[in-house]
Parts: C-alpha cells; sequence; structure tokens
C-alpha cells in the first residue's frame, strides 16, 4: 500500500487565534526573514500530527509561507524535521501558486493527497473536481482562526488508513515536491 502525502500548512491551520482542542493553548515566537512571530496553537493538534507521523502511514510536508523557515516551526512545536514543499522564501502570490502546483506533483506520482490549507484550498469547481477524482485525495480547508479540529484529524486518520481509489505508484520519498 502506497502511504499518502500530507501537504500541511501552518498559519491558519495549526497557528491560530482560536484553537479550541481544550486545555490551554500554547504560545511561542518563530522567526522568519528577521522577523518574529507570535503562533499560538493547540498541543493536543500538534500531538496528533507527531503521532500520525511516528505511525508512518503518511508522509507529512509542510507546504508553507513557512517551508524555507519550517526549522523554525518544528522547534516551537516539538516536531520532527519534515520534508518542505520548497525550500525558498516565496511570496504569497508564488506560494499560492506552488502549494497547487505541490498537490498536482503528488497526485501526479500517483500517491494519495491530503491537503490542509485555510485559503488556498480549492472547494469547487474544476481544480477541486480534478484534485478528489476517484477520491484519491482528502481537501480540508479549516476555519483561519479555528484551525484543525479534532472531526478533522480524525477524517485524516481515517484517510491514510485505508487504500483509496487511484493508490497507484510507488512509497514518497523524503525528497520535496
Amino acid at each position: 500500500m502506497s502511504r499518502p502525502v500530507w501537504l500541511l500548512d501552518v498559519d491558519g491551520v495549526i497557528n491560530v487565534a482560536r484553537p479550541g482542542w481544550g486545555g490551554i493553548p500554547r504560545r511561542g515566537v518563530a522567526h522568519s526573514g528577521g522577523h518574529a512571530y507570535r503562533m499560538r496553537w493547540a498541543p493536543a493538534l500538534i500531538d496528533r500530527v507527531r503521532a500520525l507521523h511516528r505511525t508512518g502511514t503518511v508522509e507529512i510536508r509542510w507546504c508553507s509561507t513557512w517551508c524555507a523557515d519550517a526549522d523554525e516551526v518544528e522547534r516551537l512545536f516539538a516536531l520532527p524535521r519534515l520534508p518542505r514543499a520548497w525550500s525558498e522564501h516565496l511570496s504569497s502570490t508564488a506560494a499560492a501558486e506552488a502549494k497547487l502546483a505541490a498537490a498536482r506533483q503528488v497526485l501526479a506520482r500517483g500517491w494519495r493527497l491530503v491537503w490542509t490549507d485555510d485559503v488556498e484550498m480549492p472547494t469547487g469547481g474544476p481544480v477541486h473536481d480534478e484534485l478528489t477524482k476517484d477520491g484519491r485525495a482528502l481537501l480540508i480547508a479549516p476555519s483561519p482562526r479555528e484551525g484543525l479540529r479534532p472531526d478533522h484529524m480524525d477524517a485524516i486518520e481515517g484517510f491514510v488508513a485505508t487504500r483509496g481509489a487511484g493508490s497507484g505508484g510507488g512509497r514518497p520519498g523524503p525528497e520535496g515536491v
């Protein structure tokens, strides 16, 4: 069974204003481009991301404007080093294009796709239909104020635990898209 690739955004997905998972949200600072950015996240969400990574049933890749500085968010969230969809600093516009290109590349290689993004996610129309054809992709666009919720993680865990239609191809490697 080939394992899916999860393209994971940071802001609006993990870093959110109201991470209501119960318990007290964690706060910290990450740096990018000489600037400090305040972060707020739910420890329970990070625990589930970390646990899913440990199972090896999905390859989690950063797919965010944070890619060039993903070591900062990995340090802050106490996550292991994860592959990046790209390595250079990109503008918001270029990152939007790179995110869709990364999603298409995952599917073109025959792997199933999980994509979580609060802004760039196609929620309908021809691009959405292209990506989700044959059940090969799970697309989640969480509320940018709340980010990923327990039901989103339940859906992700269920998707990666099953062999979906169109799941041919080999195992994803450590390289970025």
